[in-house]
């Protein structure tokens, strides 16, 4: 089960301790928002796309939307989201639990802009009942990610 690579994972950071289990879903933004109390905004949720033929997460807060001009613009393609199926095949995590660590070799991790505005996030641990709160710089390291982006759109303060 993927929870128990992501604990594995965050065993050798000396973290584990702080995965928080719940015994109601977590598996959208809104129902990790009331199972962490939280705002929705402060889920860090990780989408998982097909960038030509190579895994790509990008996790974004819970109230961003991809922003397809800025995807292509980023990335020289259109975004193609993975399909379920592919996302627990190719990340290693199902939908609902799809998280930055402990992924599969060759998938690429990147963080978006609208997490920045946050000192704490809480993204999932694996499962679709996990999460784990993690400081920006926390996120950065344990997701090993290659980089920041800025693709998301409808988190801006107007």
């Amino acid at each position: 089960m993927a929870i128990e690579k992501v604990r594995n994972y965050f065993e050798t950071l000396g973290v584990a301790d702080r995965i928080l289990e719940f015994d109601v879903s977590s598996a959208t933004v809104e129902l990790a928002a009331q199972a962490v109390g939280c705002e929705p905004a402060r889920i860090a949720k990780t989408l998982s796309f097909d960038l030509q033929g190579t895994p790509l997460l990008i996790v974004a807060a819970g109230d961003a939307k991809i922003d397809n001009r800025k995807y292509k613009d980023c990335f020289s393609c259109k975004a193609k989201m993975l399909s379920p199926e592919q996302a627990e095949t190719l990340v290693g995590h199902a939908v609902g639990g799809v998280c930055p660590f402990a992924v599969n070799d060759g998938v690429r991790v990147c963080l978006d802009a609208s997490l920045k505005r946050f000192e704490t996030v809480f993204p999932a641990c694996g499962s679709s009942n996990s999460a784990i709160e993690l400081t920006i710089p926390e996120l950065e390291k344990y997701a090993a990610s290659t980089d920041w982006v800025d693709v998301c759109k409808n988190w801006q303060p107007a």
